[in-house]
């Protein structure tokens, strides 16, 4: 196939389940593996005074959070992290328009109960992707 498959994670358990499938879908299909962590504001902290400061970003957290993943996820295919601005679906699909995906991949988390009524990220990027989209399992096994 080759293409790119895009997957979102946040730090989170369920999304390194997503990620983890996203990498294995993309090793059968010879394709690529863009893992985006999506961040809402442009807030920053400052720690430190004078010459000793440190600043961090929302958009550095989020980056961070990306790269860290991609990293963990071992050798075998081409794998890129980045960060995008807006909130976790609309920065998902943001990002496969702008890579040109093929696929979205997207855990399961909160598609049981009231979060399936409400919405989840998986709900809204199923419904506005412009490419295809893999809902991966990522709760337990019971």
């Amino acid at each position: 196939m080759s293409g790119i498959i895009v997957v979102g994670v946040d730090g989170s358990e369920t999304a390194r389940k997503a990620a983890e499938s996203a990498r294995d879908l993309a090793a059968a299909l010879n394709a690529s593996l863009h893992v985006v962590s999506a961040f809402d504001s442009d807030r920053t902290e400052v720690f430190g005074s004078g010459s000793d400061q440190l600043v961090v970003s929302d958009a550095d957290a989020a980056e961070h959070v990306a790269q860290t993943v991609a990293e963990s996820l071992g050798q075998g295919i081409e794998i890129t992290s980045s960060a995008v601005r807006g909130r976790p679906a609309d920065g998902l699909i943001k990002e496969a328009l702008r890579m040109d995906a093929s696929i979205i991949v997207v855990g399961n988390r909160r598609m049981k109960g009231i979060g399936r009524v409400l919405g989840s990220v998986a709900n809204s990027v199923a419904h506005n992707a412009p490419c295809d989209v893999y809902i991966a399992n990522t709760y337990d096994a019971d």
